[in-house]
């Protein structure tokens, strides 16, 4: 596993004190160019699961704090509807992720009074929003209002786009993508693959396993648990109001074989499969064991909505010059450039 810290913000852990970095820790994803699977989704499609190359994905999902810390970078004036009402007073009082906003226009701040929020994922977070957050990672974690150099550019160029049609047009910037949504396979790969070599093989749950998990947490985790809602006669809910969410890792022996945490429930995950008619993967805290598994295919959102079981992880993919050398054997030395205007 590792973090990957932008050089903009390493440079600023050098030179001041009082700024603290967004961290995303990754984990590897290898095998490249591993069979698909064979399995037949929920919706009639098949084929999926199959990467090409190396590349790295979020050991977990992006949390209510690292979100909290891109508003108030970014948000002051908040442009583009980054920040949804609902992250702090939920849907009908219910379910929201602890995120409280400030001030005036121009002066906006975020918080999360309530510290048992903060590592949990953050929710009622849109496709798009989900976006800006990988462009203002790209870019090097800047701060100043929503344009082409924090969140309106990096590896999608979104420019304002906030309909489901302009959304809906975008793709990821075939030059120098690095962090982004992950594709569908992407996701796919580092969920249930079982990292046993270019393969075909694969697990139905992302939990390493083909048993059903259970939903319970217990300390230590036995393995093979998540977070959703089960039914017995009754709908019991991993934990109950007011956070319904668990913190990141709580599950802690029940990772996925590369070493990701909670791909299966907790919340929905954006992929970019949304450009093409899907585009979430994962189940959630108020869905049943089915939406965990590897052939729930879910096709009923749409990018520009805020959803109270919805959230994201992010991926940091090869730059496209390296996936042509590999694709005909060969290698390179690159800089990854961070902040870098364009």
């Amino acid at each position: 596993m590792k973090v990957r810290v932008s050089l903009a913000v390493a440079l600023c852990l050098v030179c001041c004190t009082h700024a603290l970095a967004v961290d995303i820790e990754t984990v590897p994803v290898g095998n490249p160019g591993n069979a698909d699977d064979t399995q037949v989704m929920s919706d009639g499609t098949t084929g999926y699961g199959r990467v090409d190359y190396e590349y790295d994905i979020g050991k977990y999902e992006v949390t209510a704090g690292q979100y909290t810390d891109f508003l108030n970078a970014v948000a002051a004036t908040d442009t583009y509807g980054l920040y949804s009402s609902s992250m702090w007073s939920g849907w009908s009082g219910e379910y929201g992720c602890g995120i409280q906003r400030s001030g005036f226009s121009g002066s906006y701040t975020y918080s999360v009074p309530d510290a048992n929020y903060v590592n949990r994922p953050v929710t009622f977070v849109s496709w798009g929003d989900a976006a800006r957050f990988c462009n203002w990672l790209e870019n090097g974690q800047p701060t100043g209002t929503q344009d082409l150099t924090t969140t309106e550019d990096g590896s999608y160029y979104l420019n304002g786009a906030m309909t489901n049609a302009e959304l809906l047009a975008v793709t990821r910037h075939q030059r120098d993508g690095i962090w982004a949504l992950p594709t569908e396979d992407e996701w796919y790969k580092a969920a249930y693959h079982k990292n046993d070599g270019a393969t075909g093989n694969y697990f139905d749950y992302p939990t390493t396993n083909n048993s059903t998990p259970s939903n319970e947490l217990i300390n230590p985790d036995p393995g093979n648990n998540a977070t959703y809602c089960a039914f017995d006669g009754e709908f019991t809910y991993t934990i109950d109001s007011p956070y319904w969410r668990t913190e990141f890792g709580a599950h802690e022996n029940s990772e996925s074989p590369y070493g990701t945490f909670d791909q299966g429930g907790n919340v929905y995950e954006w992929n970019e499969a949304i450009l093409s008619g899907s585009g979430m993967r994962g189940g959630s805290f108020d869905s049943h064991w089915g939406e965990l598994a590897a052939r729930a295919r879910v096709s009923w959102y749409t990018p520009s909505n805020h959803y109270l079981t919805v959230g994201f992880r992010v991926a940091e993919v090869p730059e496209p010059v390296t996936l042509t050398l590999l694709a005909f054997g060969g290698a390179a030395v690159l800089v990854r450039r961070r902040g870098v205007g364009r």
